[in-house]
């Protein structure tokens, strides 16, 4: 059958460097970083006491005082950036049909929040079980693509996926496989975490997967650095509507860019690490290659997974110099997490953004804080340190990958008609 074509017309978020799309990005290509001490609790006694917490967020801003009571901090910042993707895409739910428009959103861990403080209440109680008769629904990670639906009355093909730091990347996936196959119009579709509490610091800490740069925040995620000692924890927000061309068309819609591949792969290695030589990465950037019809040399632009971790760090510019070669010091390669922060689940989703963005700009940003390039990393690779470059952009590639060994890669071309 004829694969029908996917274009991207609406985008939203709400992040460590603004409430919404123009502030995002903004901060993004202008190398902002979004870390700063703590805010959510008293983090004195832990290791590390940073993040990329969304700055001065007041739910009453967005929601009336009934709704909070609901809806978990995760699923409150995927209908922010929903609704702005959907005012964004200029849609008007009364004119279409509403049953051919789905959901699919990420979320690699859910309603942590609502977790701690249910079961902290209980186990500093006197034994009575009381939970919030909301406990459940706002903990489990598929209600935000239930919230966003029944706030807009979207009736087509509805869930959610959960990969890790993969989850987003893999919602954009599934949408766009779905759309071109005709099961549906369009999706909202990303990803939202908020994971900056008490057991989301104190259990990566235990794994020594975030920095400790108490005394330099802004300086603590620094991808490809040589003295990077993790990532630092990000949380919000970030939707896209993903639709079928002629549908877009038909309703005049503004098209920002085109999807045109996606891969996965298993690393099959190892529970937290990747594949040392990036061997599972180089098979999803492959398989979206070949997935868009297109050869390694088309790409210009790649935002990596790059988190900031000794290993990861490592192994991602390895696949992309096995898989690119003599092409691979001519493409533009970044890492927006250094700005950002890991958003986790939502991460393929702000970064799917970050490429979109880049490419309907012909803008690069920067990978900020890499001040001295591990020397293990190939010095012929263009990073993008410090500042954004200008440059055109046709193909801009982006990674995810996900403990447990998920990877995803999502490619998108600048539209034409």
């Amino acid at each position: 059958m004829e694969l029908k074509r996917v274009v991207v017309t609406g985008i939203g978020t709400i992040s460590p460097l603004g409430h919404n799309l123009e502030e995002t990005w903004k901060g993004i290509h202008s190398g902002e970083s979004g870390a700063a001490p703590i805010t959510r609790f008293n983090a004195s006694q832990f290791k590390t006491q940073f993040a990329c917490e969304v700055k001065d967020y007041d739910p009453k801003n967005y929601f009336d005082r009934k709704e909070v009571r609901k809806l978990d901090l995760y699923s409150q910042f995927a209908l922010i950036s929903a609704n702005e993707a959907i005012q964004h895409s200029g849609m008007d739910m009364n004119s279409l049909d509403l049953d051919r428009i789905g959901v699919i959103w990420g979320s690699g861990i859910g309603g942590l929040e609502t977790f701690i403080k249910e079961v902290s209440t209980y186990a500093t109680g006197d034994g009575t079980p009381r939970f919030s008769p909301f406990f459940i629904p706002k903990m489990i990670a598929d209600i935000a693509a239930g919230h966003i639906s029944i706030k807009h009355g979207l009736k087509g093909p509805n869930y959610s996926t959960v990969s890790a730091c993969a989850s987003s990347a893999h919602s954009l996936s599934d949408a766009f496989n779905l759309i071109r196959l005709g099961k549906a119009d369009a999706f909202v579709t990303g990803g939202s975490e908020a994971a900056i509490n008490e057991a989301g610091i104190g259990g990566f800490n235990a794994m020594h997967a975030i920095s400790t740069r108490n005394e330099e925040p802004k300086k603590g995620s620094r991808p490809f650095d040589k003295d990077r000692d993790g990532f630092v924890l990000g949380e919000g927000g970030a939707a896209v509507i993903f639709e079928e061309l002629e549908h877009a068309r038909k309703r005049g819609a503004t098209i920002f860019a085109e999807v045109v591949g996606a891969g996965m792969s298993g690393d099959a290695n190892h529970m937290t690490s990747p594949h040392p030589e990036g061997e599972g990465a180089v098979r999803a950037m492959k398989a979206a290659l070949d997935d868009a019809g297109i050869k390694p040399e088309n790409i210009d632009h790649i935002n990596t997974h790059g988190t900031s971790t000794p290993l990861g760090d490592l192994s991602e510019p390895k696949a992309i110099i096995e898989l690119f070669g003599k092409h691979a010091p001519k493409i533009s390669i970044n890492s927006t997490k250094s700005m950002t922060g890991h958003l986790l689940g939502a991460a393929g989703a702000i970064e799917a953004i970050a490429t979109i963005m880049a490419l309907d700009n012909d803008i690069v940003p920067p990978t900020i804080n890499l001040d001295n390039q591990d020397p293990e990393i190939d010095d012929t690779l263009d990073l993008t340190p410090h500042e954004a470059k200008s440059r055109k952009i046709n193909y801009g590639l982006s990674n995810t990958f996900g403990f447990g060994g998920h990877n995803a890669t999502l490619i998108f071309k600048k539209f034409n008609e």
